[in-house]
């Protein structure tokens, strides 16, 4: 073996975040520069339609318990060197965020995240964002599959995700952690 060293790829930057064009959702995982494109139609309609049915229950407390921040595609800063996230929808319980800080980016990691997956995004929500949301002790993540039709919904288990329930088609279900409202899956599915 030569005394050359081996040169560590450079960890992407905050600036090298701002630099991508804005037709595509820029993230950062493990310090690698992650880009996908804006969502297409099937993917936007049915994360508009989650973040519509559970946020008068949940966050205004219109017809339901309230007690919830929900948002749209918020970005999260988490860890030392933080991991830049978009998911498409993130909650945190009032408990834990009284009031909605007015940031740019989010450090508090969110109790519940939402990811919808398209052919583009897949691998790296499953693989690599859940497992930086599991670090930061997010307690619920749905994953939910315009395209397939499905709803998987996963609780945290010590340090791992324990998938709770996959919901398919036009199903009514009570998934946690909001359990109180019953959720028609059909009305995401419709185009």
């Amino acid at each position: 073996m030569s005394g050359a060293t081996a040169k560590l790829p450079r960890r992407a930057t905050y600036t090298d975040l701002e630099a991508v064009p804005d037709h595509l959702v820029a993230e950062i995982i493990g310090g690698t520069l992650r880009t996908t494109p804006r969502p297409a139609s099937r993917h936007a309609r049915a994360s508009s339609r989650i973040g519509i049915s559970l946020g008068g229950p949940f966050d205004a407390g219109i017809g339901g318990p309230g007690g919830w921040v929900i948002l749209d595609e918020p970005e999260l800063h988490l860890g030392p060197e933080p991991d830049v996230l978009v998911p498409d929808l993130a909650g945190w319980r009032r408990k834990r965020m009284p009031e909605i800080p007015d940031v740019a980016a989010f450090s508090l990691p969110p109790d519940w995240i939402c990811e919808v997956l398209s052919a583009s995004t897949e691998a790296i929500d499953r693989a690599e964002k859940m497992p930086v949301y599991a670090r930061e002790d997010v307690k619920h993540a749905w994953l939910l599959d315009p395209t397939i039709q499905t709803l998987e919904v996963f609780h945290l288990d010590g340090d791992s995700w324990r998938l709770v329930a996959t919901h398919v088609g036009d199903a009514k279900v009570r998934a946690e952690p909001f359990q109180s409202v019953e959720l028609d899956l059909a009305r995401l599915w419709e185009r």
